[in-house]
């Protein structure tokens, strides 16, 4: 093969590589879509009602506890976003808490702030239909481990529990109950008097 021939093909081989990058950009780019991991957070998706009971430890004297969460699809289907109101030995509660899953990281997430200055950001994985949370956080001064365990799992129920620890290894009970779906004739009651 002349040199002349070799350089006619190696231009005739870029051109043809360039068309093909062009129609492959011309493509519109698909939207990525949520995996099975994601699609498991569509158990919280509606309205809750949470009867619970805060014990005595760093965030007070305990006492009844009781809420409405409200949680729907956030556009994408990858998220879960939940808005909360509800009354505690403390006052008044609201909130909102955000429910995702990180491809990258294989784990489960939530961010939430409340009415009280908290914000709070978790990882969790689910085991046999337990769902555990984990995290950091700071009270009077000083660092304690979190976590928060859904189990119980039925389709319109499950029994939740908040412990800390200060070593990782003793964990307190901090917060208990039980949270029950709405059914919607009760859930539209609930919206009229809102």
């Amino acid at each position: 093969m002349s040199k002349r021939t070799m350089v006619a093909a190696l231009v005739l081989g870029m051109a043809c590589s360039g068309l093909a990058r062009a129609e492959d950009a011309a493509k519109p780019m698909e939207m990525p879509k949520p995996g099975p991991e994601h699609k498991k957070l569509g158990y919280f998706v509606g309205n809750w009602s949470t009867k619970g009971e805060l014990k005595p430890g760093p965030m007070g004297a305990g006492g009844k506890m009781s809420g409405m969460d409200s949680c729907s699809w956030f556009e994408g289907g990858y998220a879960v976003v939940c808005k909360s109101t509800g009354k505690s030995p403390m006052g008044p509660m609201k909130g909102m808490g955000i429910m995702s899953y990180s491809t990258e990281d294989k784990v489960y997430t939530y961010f939430g702030i409340d009415n009280m200055g908290m914000g709070d950001y978790a990882k969790g994985h689910v085991d046999n239909d337990v769902w555990t949370y984990s995290n950091e956080s700071k009270f009077g001064g000083k660092t304690y481990k979190g976590r928060y365990t859904m189990s119980g799992i039925k389709p319109d129920s499950y029994s939740f529990k908040w412990e800390l620890s200060e070593d990782g290894t003793t964990w307190m009970t901090m917060m208990e109950g039980k949270t029950t779906r709405q059914k919607k004739a009760a859930a539209a009651k609930s919206d009229m008097k809102s």
